[in-house]
């Protein structure tokens, strides 16, 4: 499974007078790794996959909220 984090620096400007955001991440789903879905991928049970919201383990793609400013962690 590839890292599906990506991470980047924006400009920060001498002049800008709010707090600098050093880093800024996004996501790239898995689907955009896969050019044609090859026969007989390995699926998920289907519990499982109901929890995961895909079929197939190759797709999957977890999702972590971020934790919003006074919410404990």
């Amino acid at each position: 499974m590839n890292n599906q984090i990506r991470s980047w620096q924006p400009f920060r400007s001498p002049l800008d007078p709010c707090p600098p955001i050093l880093v800024k991440t996004y996501v790239v789903p898995p689907n955009q790794y896969m050019v044609f879905q090859p026969m007989n991928l390995p699926q998920f049970p289907l519990a499982e996959a109901l929890r995961a919201g895909t079929l197939w383990p190759a797709l999957y793609s977890p999702y972590e909220p971020r934790s919003r400013k006074g919410e404990p962690q």
